[in-house]
C-alpha cells in the first residue's frame, strides 16, 4: 500500500461519511492543504503516525504490512540488470542468482558482482538475495554469508555494510 492508494481510499470514506476535507483536517489536527493533498496523490511522504490518524478517524484499518508487492518484483532481473549497465556483456538473473547462492562468480562477471554490490541500491539487493535463496533452494543467511565473502574478496567498497 502506498500513499496515493491510501489518499484515494481516505477521499472515498470521507465522501461516504459526508465529512469535509476541512472538517476531517480539523478532526486529525493537520492542516486543509495537507488533506488535500493526500487526497490528490500530491504528498511525497506524511509520516505514518497522522495517515494512521487520519485513518482511525475515518474507521480504516491499517492493514499489517506483508511482502506481497515484493513477491511480484523481480529481484534478480533489477540486480542484474543493475550489475550490468556499464558493461557489454549481460549478466543474466539465472547466473547472479547461482552465484548469489554458492558464493563462485564465473570469472566474466566478476566485475559485474563487484559493481552491483557497491552500485546497486540496497532493497534491490535484498530481492536479489532472498529471490537467489528461493531459486536455489538454500537459506537465505547462507547468502548473505556469500555476499560478505565477495564483498571482502572482490575489495567492495560497501565491504563495510556487508561484514
Amino acid at each position: 500500500m502506498d500513499l496515493n492508494t491510501v489518499g484515494s481510499a481516505i477521499r472515498t470514506r470521507r465522501d461516504a461519511l459526508g465529512i469535509t476535507q476541512a472538517k476531517l483536517a480539523q478532526m486529525s489536527g493537520l492542516s486543509r492543504q495537507t488533506i488535500v493533498g493526500l487526497e490528490a496523490g500530491a504528498l511525497k511522504d506524511l509520516g505514518f503516525n497522522r495517515v494512521a490518524q487520519v485513518m482511525a478517524i475515518l474507521g480504516l484499518d491499517v492493514t499489517p504490512p506483508t511482502k506481497d508487492s515484493r513477491d511480484r518484483k523481480r529481484g534478480l532481473w533489477m540486480a542484474a540488470k543493475t550489475a550490468s549497465v556499464s558493461y557489454a556483456r549481460e549478466l543474466e538473473p539465472d547466473v547472479l542468482g547461482q552465484a548469489l547462492a554458492t558464493g563462485d562468480v564465473p570469472p566474466l562477471f566478476v566485475a559485474h558482482i563487484a559493481h552491483m554490490l557497491d552500485e546497486a541500491p540496497l532493497p534491490v539487493i535484498v530481492m536479489a538475495v532472498e529471490e537467489a535463496a528461493s531459486r536455489e533452494h538454500v537459506r537465505p543467511r547462507t547468502v548473505w554469508r556469500n555476499v560478505e565473502k565477495l564483498a571482502k574478496s572482490l575489495s567492495i567498497h560497501r565491504h563495510g555494510l556487508w561484514a
